[in-house]
């Protein structure tokens, strides 16, 4: 019998996010190219040949040739894996829309065989901080409150602690931070809008947004955020989990008080009591 997913916050609206992802354009796919690069560049140093991978994208396109034979399939809420099938599961550039982003790293643990690699490739807190605050500030002074608009993104040490949570072991989470410079705001919203990225958020306004508004973001981010030569910086930042499905081969923390030797004679220098009191 197959059981219903648990319910959680629905913070993104999937239905909306569909719609936008089908208007992408391919040529603007440029984060997709660089997680690509990541992956490749994290498997070279794993020496280990991977026979059944599994690939959960937002989009097939940019990973269709990455692995052969590998299954690739949508960051749906339960995603389309069998359990223990596979000995590398890459989940790339989609866990930053998930409502349960723990429950999506525990699908891809349980479809790994034991001791299989799981690599995580998502967007980071830190991407698009620029935009965040500019259209915060300016919405704060044009409406005098706040409504959601760009995608709220784990940190990493949060990001982190969701992969022991998953229960995979030899966790490791660690991040590429990136620099895009814009013409002006239109042209980063026209990016992102490329990408299928532009916040589906389920809480967002339903109406459309003042264009009072957005030249005051612009007079914002500029004043703040732009280069010497007039661009707009935007950072991107991806964070890279990498773990572990759980296996007797694997290095074990050694239990309290079952060391064999003082640290003294380990290190070959003299052992010093502390003094009293």
């Amino acid at each position: 019998m197959t059981q219903e997913p648990m319910a959680h916050p629905q913070i993104f609206d999937h239905d909306a996010l569909r719609l936008r992802r089908a208007r992408r354009k391919p040529d603007a796919l440029f984060l997709h190219d660089l997680a690509r690069d990541e992956i490749e560049d994290r498997l070279s140093m794993v020496k280990r040949v991977f026979t059944n991978p599994a690939i959960i994208a937002p989009f097939a396109e940019p990973y269709e040739d990455l692995l052969p034979g590998a299954k690739i399939i949508a960051d749906t809420e339960v995603l389309d894996l069998e359990p223990k099938a596979h000995d590398l599961v890459i989940h790339v550039m989609a866990l930053h829309w998930a409502n349960d982003p723990v429950g999506q790293l525990i699908q891809c643990r349980r479809a790994l065989k034991n001791d299989g690699l799981l690599l995580v490739i998502t967007l980071g807190g830190q991407t698009l901080h620029e935009l965040r605050s500019a259209l915060a500030e300016a919405e704060t002074y044009v409406s005098g409150g706040l409504s959601p608009r760009v995608v709220p993104m784990g940190e990493i040490r949060d990001l982190g602690a969701l992969l022991q949570r998953a229960g995979v072991a030899l966790p490791v989470a660690d991040l590429v931070p990136l620099n895009v410079q814009y013409r002006d705001l239109t042209h980063l919203m026209q990016d992102l809008r490329a990408m299928g990225e532009t916040a589906a958020l389920t809480n967002r306004l339903r109406k459309p947004t003042s264009r009072k508004l957005f030249a005051l973001a612009q007079h914002i981010y500029a004043q703040n955020f732009a280069t010497l030569e007039g661009k707009l910086n935007a950072t991107f930042e991806l964070v890279c989990l990498t773990g572990w499905a759980p296996d007797e081969s694997q290095p074990q923390p050694l239990r309290p008080g079952s060391a064999k030797m003082r640290l003294a004679e380990a290190l070959k220098v003299p052992e010093t009591k502390l003094p009293e009191g």
